[in-house]
């Protein structure tokens, strides 16, 4: 276990890579000279050339939708991140590493025009992204999310966005045009309004304070806007529910959503070895209230209960949300998406 506390950091430990024979650990029967770690991990970036971009949802409480990720691995550093356990899969592990080894997808854009412009593809909404954040910092320097909005913009294709970090505002003036023509719908996704908990918790992402700014400046361009307060730990963040749907709706929101915590495969180890360092107060109770919320389990693969949970606990948080969603967003919602402007392979209409 690595002992000096990683700043910056969501984990602070690198799990076990199930797909590997070998691993590096800190263990020896002769005892090591040297730690293999240092108190700062580097960020290092990858390049990849896909083969496809897009992606089929077919989890029936998602929806039949389609998502697609230009990034993977996301140095946001969530520590309850479901898309921890994909970096494995990638030779990584979901520790430190998703934090740190960072894989930019580069011909993601032309992928997509590519995608768009076969003469099977029938029009259907796009997330941007379904696994990590498409405005996570290297989007500063690699500027694929930019790239794509454009290309979504051009064929007049519709697209959602979900994103923890007030970087979208560098591309009002794309989201802008797409809302104009009905193409977009925008999520900012708000976890807790107490900065010492998102510190570490989610340590780089955008403050509460600035993603409120965000939510008011897309709405002030007329961009829909919601908020989705995710995920929900009981014991740590629940009770910031109605505040947080107050602030958003006084800010632009026009709707909001949540999902409760559930911790599949490696994320369970981080998530527990996270908050007995900094919460070992609330560490027995955090963790017996998730159990009770997945059917005595701290994992959950059961479509329906895994977003929203069930048994007191659950039901508890969703009579929250419901009572301040219909206090605050009674009446409000996002327009529909228009699926009647796509220019199926490219074409232009002439009325």
């Amino acid at each position: 276990m690595q002992t000096e506390y990683l700043k910056g950091r969501g984990a602070q430990m690198n799990t076990v890579n199930r797909f590997k024979r070998q691993e590096l650990v800190f263990e020896h029967t002769e005892g090591l000279d040297e730690q293999l770690h240092e108190g700062k991990v580097a960020t290092q970036i990858y390049t990849e050339n896909s083969r496809s971009i897009i992606n089929k949802v077919s989890s029936p409480d998602l929806g039949h939708m389609y998502s697609m990720n230009p990034y993977q691995g996301c140095e946001h550093g969530c520590i309850y991140c479901y898309a921890r356990n994909s970096h494995e899969y990638w030779g990584f592990s979901a520790g430190t590493d998703f934090e740190t080894r960072l894989i930019a997808k580069e011909n993601a854009p032309q992928l997509l025009e590519k995608q768009l412009l076969h003469p099977s593809w029938t029009v259907n909404p796009i997330a941007l992204s379904g696994n990590t954040d498409c405005y996570q910092p290297i989007e500063k320097t690699h500027r694929l999310t930019r790239q794509i909005l454009e290309i979504f913009n051009r064929f007049k294709h519709p697209v959602g966005i979900i994103t923890k970090n007030a970087l979208i505002e560098r591309d009002i003036d794309i989201i802008k045009e797409l809302a104009s023509d009905g193409l977009v719908h925008v999520f900012l996704s708000i976890t807790t309004l107490n900065e010492e908990l998102r510190r570490v918790m989610e340590p780089r992402t955008a403050s509460s304070s600035k993603k409120l700014e965000v939510i008011e400046k897309l709405a002030s361009n007329n961009i829909p806007v919601g908020v989705m307060v995710a995920p929900v730990i009981p014991g740590l963040n629940h009770h910031e529910i109605p505040e947080i749907l107050r602030l958003s709706a006084e800010h632009g929101a026009s709707t909001a959503g949540y999902t409760v915590i559930r911790l599949n495969g490696s994320i369970e180890t981080l998530f527990r070895d996270w908050l007995i360092r900094n919460y070992p107060d609330r560490y027995n109770k955090v963790m017996k209230q998730i159990e009770s919320m997945h059917g005595g389990s701290v994992n959950d693969n059961e479509f329906y209960r895994r977003m929203t949970g069930d048994g007191p606990v659950a039901d508890s948080i969703k009579s929250l949300f419901k009572a301040s969603k219909k206090r605050y967003f009674e009446g409000k919602g996002f327009p529909p998406y228009n699926l009647n402007l796509f220019r199926k392979g490219g074409n232009y209409r002439l009325f």
